[in-house]
């Protein structure tokens, strides 16, 4: 069901609460290292100003367990917006209490300010009602922009739509748009590539693309447990033992449903997890004892960047190995390169590859980064996100 997004309700005159994703690293001197998340917000706002709204911000950042504490102000974000949009964004001192609220009630058409961090309260993460009512009791309508919390029935994701209307802005509008398509309605060969750490983290997501996808090709840590499965040896490479049994199931069910399931046939493997190893290249099912693998090998690389490049719509979730040596990076960025030279829908599902595609410099030659990690990956489950669900249909 389509969601309401921005463009269908007037904002004009009106207070507009909007959830943001501004959870940016500071450092010790609580300098902001990366905006990216600040920048993405920019379209909805700008929007909002544009068209007369009185704008009402608000996000959580950090983990402050339900407390006022400095170290997580929000003091920094609303410093540099008021760079970016070029204007003033005042601050709350609080969330729901006299400054934000006096604040609020002085804005003029077209003004924006920030709310104090929301996990201030610990009634945010709780859901509380009677604190997301205090929250919506100073707008008329809501937005949520924040794809990376939609996961989380949270009071300022799921809480607030119950006192008013409630839309989408332009990030979560492109997420849904982008992903859902892609995952109800895929343009073929549809191709899915999997990897980081666990079989255990991507149980659902593998469950579900494989009733969608024409092939998965699986990767990173995870990669090992099903060489295990096929009877490989696999020296000291990371394996979750509980899971040979499932990874057999899974291959099964790949089988059964007509999905080819592509694992490497060649891995890079170090005699220690770190950059400066001895590093050899061998045969997946022949990892030797003392060594374990750490990427994928050159030949698999050149497999995996074929099934890419034939692909009209693919998705990627998981690093190829330990991107962050850069001894075992090249697994990893010949994928990167493969989806930016991919003529199809291309789209990176958040956490990890996010950071790799960024770190590489192809993020601006694929379709779509998602904002999300853990809500990217739900969503790839095929679980409703309640921050979505909760949002008014078209």
């Amino acid at each position: 069901m389509a969601k309401k997004t921005i463009e269908d309700v007037s904002v004009s005159g009106k207070r507009v609460l909007v959830r943001c994703d501004f959870n940016v690293p500071l450092d010790a001197n609580k300098r902001i290292t990366d905006e990216k998340r600040i920048v993405g917000a920019l379209p909805t706002i700008e929007y909002l100003v544009k068209n007369n709204a009185k704008v009402i911000l608000c996000s959580h950042l950090g983990r402050p367990k339900g407390e006022f504490n400095d170290k997580y102000s929000l003091a920094p974000v609303a410093a540099r917006l008021a760079q970016l949009l070029q204007k003033e964004v005042p601050l709350a001192a609080d969330v729901i209490g006299p400054s934000a609220k006096g604040l609020a009630s002085a804005l003029k058409d077209g003004d924006v300010m920030l709310l104090e961090n929301l996990r201030f309260h610990k009634e945010e993460e709780k859901n509380d009602p009677a604190f997301a009512k205090e929250l919506a009791s100073m707008a008329d309508l809501y937005v949520n922009d924040a794809f990376g919390t939609a996961h989380r029935a949270h009071a300022s994701t799921e809480g607030v739509t119950h006192y008013l209307p409630a839309v989408a802005g332009y990030l979560i509008q492109k997420e849904i748009e982008i992903m859902g398509k892609a995952l109800d309605n895929p343009e073929r060969p549809f191709v899915a590539i999997l990897g980081g750490a666990k079989v255990s983290d991507k149980i659902g997501v593998i469950n579900n693309l494989l009733e969608k996808v024409d092939a998965l090709l699986i990767g990173g840590g995870m990669a090992y447990t099903f060489q295990k499965a096929l009877g490989g040896q696999i020296g000291n490479s990371l394996l979750e033992a509980d899971k040979v049994e499932l990874a057999k199931e899974l291959m099964a069910k790949a089988a059964s449903k007509g999905v080819r399931l592509l694992l490497p046939v060649d891995n890079e493997a170090g005699d220690s997890f770190s950059n400066d190893s001895l590093h050899i290249t061998v045969h997946s099912q022949d990892i030797p004892d003392g060594f374990e693998g750490l990427d994928i090998g050159p030949k698999t690389q050149i497999i995996f960047s074929a099934e890419i490049s034939r692909a009209k719509t693919v998705i990627w979730n998981g690093p190829m190995g330990v991107f962050e040596f850069d001894s075992y990076a090249q697994g990893t960025r010949a994928i990167a390169r493969a989806m930016a030279e991919c003529d199809g829908t291309t789209i990176v599902g958040g956490g990890d590859s996010a950071a790799a595609i960024e770190l590489m410099g192809y993020a601006k030659r694929v379709s779509h980064v998602s904002t999300g990690g853990g809500a990217s990956l739900e969503y790839m489950e095929g679980i409703e996100l309640p921050g979505v669900a909760a949002l008014n249909d078209k």
